[in-house]
């Protein structure tokens, strides 16, 4: 029989035998092989993934298409309202307005009335006012504009009171053959213009006055030109006509211009 071996001796067969245990099962361990065809990389490794078929690659020969404008700002819509243009709300009174306008109302209500016989003058002022207008506008003959304004009565018996006065001024420097007169009755228009100038000279009735047809239209050209015509006249008439009458008899022999106050010829 084999006699053991010293300790130091035994302490290293122990570590030999533990070592050869070890490797036998390593070596008897079974493992896990890789699937065929998959092989463990040695290295990291980075792939493209490829594109998908449904898009096709734009070609080299095609421009990029120029970066997008800058958004305009969104137009603003117009708001809405629920009032009609120009319409105003009702205005709201307060107590003390109301009270006021009431008590103007009964002021008015309180006032002492015209009486029958006062607004009959009263209508007949109005009618003479109206009667005189319509026999200045007789004896001056307007041509009126388009859509004329009214001519204040005053300014147009100012303009033919100064008329007759030139035309009397200007009768003194003509001569006049007073054994010429006739004993008709005889009437001519003239016409002027805005400035002042003639227009026209027409014999509306001759007669036997021929003579004094003639004196007449030599007054009138040595009066012209007359004043132009106020704003007013101005602004409604295109021209403004006088007719004058010769009427035998009806003086003391002086000539003089004078109005007729609507009477005709």
């Amino acid at each position: 029989m084999f006699a053991a071996p010293p300790p130091p001796q035994r302490a290293f067969y122990l570590a030999c035998l533990l070592s050869i245990a070890l490797h036998l099962m390593v070596l008897f361990v079974p493992r896990h092989e890789p699937a065929a065809g998959q092989r463990l990389p040695s290295r990291l490794e980075a792939r493209l993934q490829p594109r998908p078929a449904s898009v096709p690659e734009a070609p080299a020969s095609i421009a990029a298409p120029p970066p997008p404008a800058a958004a305009r700002p969104a137009a603003r819509r117009p708001v809405l309202s629920s009032k009609r243009p120009g319409a105003t709300s009702a205005p709201t009174w307060s107590a003390a307005e109301k009270a006021e306008m009431n008590d103007f109302l009964d002021e008015l209500a309180r006032a002492p009335r015209p009486t029958l016989a006062q607004r009959s003058r009263a209508m007949a002022r109005e009618e003479g006012r109206r009667l005189a207008a319509q026999d200045e506008a007789e004896e001056a003959l307007l041509e009126l504009r388009p859509n004329a304004p009214p001519i204040h009565p005053f300014s147009l018996e100012s303009y033919l009171d100064g008329m007759i006065r030139r035309l009397n001024r200007s009768a003194r420097y003509v001569s006049n053959d007073k054994r010429a007169l006739g004993v008709q009755t005889a009437a001519i228009q003239f016409r002027l213009n805005p400035d002042g100038t003639l227009k026209s000279f027409v014999v509306l009735k001759a007669g036997d006055q021929g003579a004094e047809i003639a004196f007449i239209k030599a007054i009138i050209e040595r009066s012209l030109p007359f004043s132009p015509f106020p704003p007013d006249i101005d602004r409604a008439a295109r021209s403004l006509g006088i007719t004058i009458c010769i009427r035998p008899g009806s003086g003391d022999g002086d000539f003089g211009f004078s109005r007729m106050q609507g009477s005709r010829c």
